[in-house]
């Protein structure tokens, strides 16, 4: 990784693990319909850890796996994958975890409690601006510019290792105001014009609409980011777990992710 995010970002106000752990048990559900039987007729809480990134497919998905198992109550909470990791091997009860990156789910199953993970997507980074552009954005090496205000993800999460990969490959020397503890509140601050650009998923600009426009630079397809799942070892409902794991791993599962933005395997 180069080191070419510049000195004048202050460091990231870190979330607690505790508060992360405590966070899942007021998570919100997304629905889906799965690709398999498995857990049906469940009941139970089912927990699901899921990078930021994923939040509206989760949701979408989130939607479906509660009209096919109405006994279960499906929890989902979001958040940087590095965050998340954290919290599981921390102890924190979780039945799913979702990673934007293979490195995060490395430290989960680093611990022994991950199951067999599988990829499931794909996402590379895309530049986000505001609607109508108007800092004039062309392209990575604008992060570069010091008169600009610019976002990114913090090196810890996998947006933000990301960063630092595709700026060390465009020999970018980045100048950005704020690294942000997950992708969706970088996305945030171009939609709310707080920033002139920030560096997120073209998943998440996909997500957004018009509320912001997207600009796509060659060098993103050197990090490009396999989005791993799996059920966690010790999980306290295995079979609604792999239930949900079989619906993100299903062809339902599967077509909303592409129209999401994301890639699929």
């Amino acid at each position: 990784m180069c080191g070419a995010l510049s000195a004048r970002v202050p460091q990231m106000r870190r979330t607690s693990l505790l508060l992360t752990a405590a966070l899942v048990l007021a998570g919100c559900g997304g629905t889906a319909n799965g690709g398999s039987n498995q857990g049906a007729g469940a009941g139970g809480t089912l927990t699901v850890f899921a990078a930021a990134s994923l939040t509206d497919v989760f949701d979408s998905l989130g939607g479906r796996f509660r009209q096919e198992h109405p006994g279960v109550d499906l929890r989902i909470s979001y958040g940087g994958s590095s965050s998340l990791a954290a919290a599981i091997v921390q102890g924190a009860p979780v039945d799913v975890f979702a990673s934007a990156n293979a490195a995060q789910m490395d430290v989960v199953a680093g611990e022994g409690l991950a199951g067999e993970p599988a990829v499931f997507a794909a996402n590379v980074l895309e530049i986000a601006v505001p609607p109508g552009n108007p800092a004039g954005i062309t392209g990575l090496a604008d992060f570069a510019r010091e008169e600009l205000t610019l976002a990114v993800c913090a090196p810890e999460v996998p947006c933000g290792a990301a960063a630092e990969e595709v700026f060390a490959a465009a020999g970018v020397a980045a100048r950005p105001d704020t690294q942000e503890e997950d992708v969706r509140s970088a996305l945030l601050k171009a939609e709310l014009g707080e920033v002139d650009a920030a560096l997120v998923y073209a998943s998440d600009v996909d997500s957004r609409g018009t509320l912001v426009e997207g600009i796509a630079f060659p060098e993103a397809e050197r990090a490009v980011n396999d989005y791993p799942i799996c059920t966690l070892a010790d999980a306290p409902n295995p079979g609604a777990a792999q239930a949900f794991v079989d619906l993100v791993l299903s062809e339902e599962g599967q077509r909303v992710l592409a129209d999401a933005g994301f890639r699929t395997p």
